[in-house]
């Protein structure tokens, strides 16, 4: 059987740093940062007192008052940035026929704010279970999908991953596998998260996984720096339309980029930490870059995973060098974790729209707070400290792992017809 091939036709995104495309990708760009205080709750008796939130968010300006009382905020950010990729891809019935068009759309957590206001209620009442209607059907991480489906008439394949921090990631490597296997013409993927609650900042805080730079929030994200004490949790989404080439072409779609190659894998050594040397990661990227056809000289930029977790930006360095071996000096890496937190669940797909603009634009957003080399990292890798580094990219690698040892790697080239 002949593999279609699978290219990029939209994209959308709602960032801590910008809450649509152009503006997300400006600011990777400029070093920009989305650190600050949390505005959502009191952190006073809290370990953290900082996150990546969205910052001038108004659902008025998205949504009516009727639809939004179904919504969870992690699936209003799937929303809006699925409509912002939809749009930017010019899908309609006139074009495309929607019985082919499937959705695969992820979270990590979920609708953890619902969840967590609705147990806080009934615990806090008389033991009358007075539960919202809506609120199974806003907490399920599948819902975000089913949403999306529904607004559009979309009748192809519609599920939710959920793979803890690879879950968006995930469902890009689904969407790419189901179009090249003939099974729809185009998909909807991405993912959402919406966890800067009591709750999620309260359980991270409980695994030391966050950082607590409470009194220098904008460094709090770190990687690969020696003083790194954690990852900055963020929220918000992105999505893109992944579309088979001739239907694109038939079309006259845009095309940013074309999807090559996809690798999943199991760390199969904790539950929330890495194998120590990469193991995991190393076969992830293996199996994507044999995927794609290409030779591991042909990778010239790798968005990692880097979290800013003292073990994370250890064990995926080792990787890289195990893997590629002396043209591992050669690659452009980053993490633009720095810049816009750990989006979690939403992650892997916003860190893929930045690999692919990269590979569309021959430049790589840096990696910024970066201050005291880790003598336990290979530091004459190229972790594109500082500022953006202008160069040529025909193919790139984006990483994204997750709690439960989960690993996804996803290859991006320039279009060629």
């Amino acid at each position: 059987m002949e593999l279609k091939r699978v290219v990029v036709t939209g994209l959308g995104a709602i960032t801590p740093i910008g809450n649509n495309i152009q503006a997300y990708w400006d600011a990777l760009l400029k070093g920009g940062n989305g650190a600050a205080d949390i505005t959502r709750f009191d952190t006073s008796k809290f370990k953290t007192h900082f996150a990546c939130e969205v910052k001038n968010y108004n659902w008025q300006d998205y949504f009516d008052r009727k639809d939004v009382r179904k919504y969870d905020l992690f699936a209003q950010f799937g929303i809006i940035s699925a409509d912002e990729a939809i749009a930017d891809a010019g899908l309609s019935k006139e074009n495309t026929d929607f019985d082919q068009v499937g959705v695969i759309w992820s979270s990590g957590i979920g609708g953890l704010t619902t969840f967590f206001d609705e147990v806080k209620s009934f615990v806090q009442g008389d033991g009358t279970p007075r539960f919202n209607p809506f609120f199974i059907p806003k907490m399920i991480a599948d819902i975000a999908s089913g949403h999306i489906s529904i607004k559009y008439g979309f009748r192809g394949p519609n599920f939710a991953t959920v793979s803890a921090c690879a879950s968006s990631a995930n469902a890009l490597v689904d969407a790419f596998n189901y179009i090249r296997l003939g099974k729809a013409v185009a998909f909807i993927a991405g993912g959402s998260e919406a966890a800067v609650t009591e709750a999620g900042v309260g359980g991270f805080n409980a695994m030391h996984a966050i950082s607590t730079r409470n009194d220098d929030p904008k460094t709090g994200s770190r990687p690969f720096d020696k003083d790194r004490d954690g990852f900055v949790i963020g929220e918000g989404g992105g999505g893109m339309v992944f579309e088979e080439l001739e239907h694109a072409l038939r079309r006259g779609a845009k095309i940013y980029g074309e999807v090559v190659g996809g690798g999943l894998s199991a760390d199969a050594n904790h539950m929330t930490s890495p194998h120590p040397e990469g193991l995991g990661a190393h076969l992830c990227m293996k199996r994507a870059v044999e995927d794609a056809g290409l030779e591991l000289t042909d990778i010239d930029h790798v968005n990692t995973h880097g979290t800013s977790t003292p073990q994370g930006d250890i064990a995926e360095p080792k990787a890289i060098i195990s893997l590629f071996g002396e043209h591992a000096y050669n690659i452009s890496i980053n993490s633009t974790k720095s810049m816009t937190g750990h989006l979690l669940g939403g992650a892997g797909v916003i860190e893929a729209i930045a690999t692919l603009l990269a590979v569309k634009h021959d430049i790589v957003p840096p990696t910024i707070n970066h201050f005291t080399d880790d003598p336990e990292i290979d530091n004459k890798l190229d972790f594109t400290f500082g500022t953006a580094r202008k160069r040529v990219i025909n193919a790139a690698l984006s990483n994204t792992f997750g709690f439960g040892g989960h690993n996804a790697s996803i290859i991006f080239k320039k279009f060629v017809q």
